[in-house]
């Protein structure tokens, strides 16, 4: 178990690698009895410190949709984090070359919520009742512990990448908005090129059977502290492509057709 001192420990040591660009060892060696539960808690420490610096929520990315990443990292279930003000790129932004350690982009479709939405109760329904448009979205990965130890070679698990704000960094929307009865969202689909050349494609299908299926996944999570999405929120429901490393000087692209494009150049 991770106490609340430990977390609150970890939490500083994930900002401060945020900050230097110099990541921290893997948290799973250093507590290798660590669970899922213990991993949200360092979490909730780093948003709150987050919080401390005045840093505002904009809203949550759901990660870990698809059955192959749930396969890497041998769970069962998706997980989340926290979108900060700090975050959001503009379409065709420039990243600078010192914001981050080994960032990694996701293709995503985006839900802007226009209705809270709260309860162990929420259906797919309730979610595109309550959504006020869709939106392309380039999720940027980045990742503040170690993939791999050096000494030992153990990757890191699910309670690294949780810990680590479920590996968010980043996020750049563009392209068309779209109303959730404009489109169906299993059949959207994205064309990610780097430097065009094409890297990957998928579906909306690829999460969850469907897009919004995973923000009720999330509702659910944090309805058991009480906790709900507010309008207004941005929402990354999740990733149907696989991870797409980045270098300075890479134009990330994705296309997703009748929903336009978007777009980040690396530094």
């Amino acid at each position: 178990m991770i106490s609340d001192d430990d977390a609150k420990k970890l939490a500083a040591d994930l900002h401060n690698a945020e900050e230097t660009r110099q990541q921290i060892p893997l948290i799973s060696k250093r507590f290798p009895d660590a669970v899922l539960a213990d991993a949200y808690k360092v979490q909730d420490a780093w948003v709150a410190h987050k919080y401390g610096l005045g840093r505002q929520r904009i809203g949550w990315k759901i990660g870990l949709t698809s059955k192959a990443m749930q396969a890497a990292l041998n769970i069962t279930t998706p997980d989340s984090g926290v979108l900060f003000d700090d975050m959001a790129f503009e379409d065709g932004a420039t990243v600078p070359k010192d914001r981050f350690i080994q960032p990694r982009i996701e293709a995503e479709i985006a839900f802007v919520l226009k209705a809270p939405l709260k309860g162990d109760k929420v259906t797919m329904f309730d979610v595109l009742n309550a959504t006020d448009y869709l939106i392309p979205s380039l999720e940027i990965l980045d990742t503040r512990v170690v993939r791999k130890d050096a000494d030992t070679g153990q990757m890191r698990t699910i309670v690294d990448t949780v810990s680590d704000n479920a590996a968010n960094a980043g996020l750049v929307l563009g392209g068309r908005a779209m109303r959730v009865d404009e489109v169906d969202l299993r059949w959207i689909g994205a064309i990610v090129q780097r430097n065009g050349v094409v890297e990957e494609t998928g579906l909306g299908a690829g999460v969850l059977n469907h897009p919004a299926m995973g923000i009720v996944w999330l509702v659910k999570r944090l309805a058991q502290f009480d906790i709900g999405l507010e309008p207004g929120e941005v929402i990354l429901s999740g990733s149907f492509i696989r991870p797409v490393e980045t270098s300075h000087g890479d134009t990330i692209m994705a296309d997703f057709g009748p929903l336009g494009t978007v777009s980040t150049y690396f530094e």
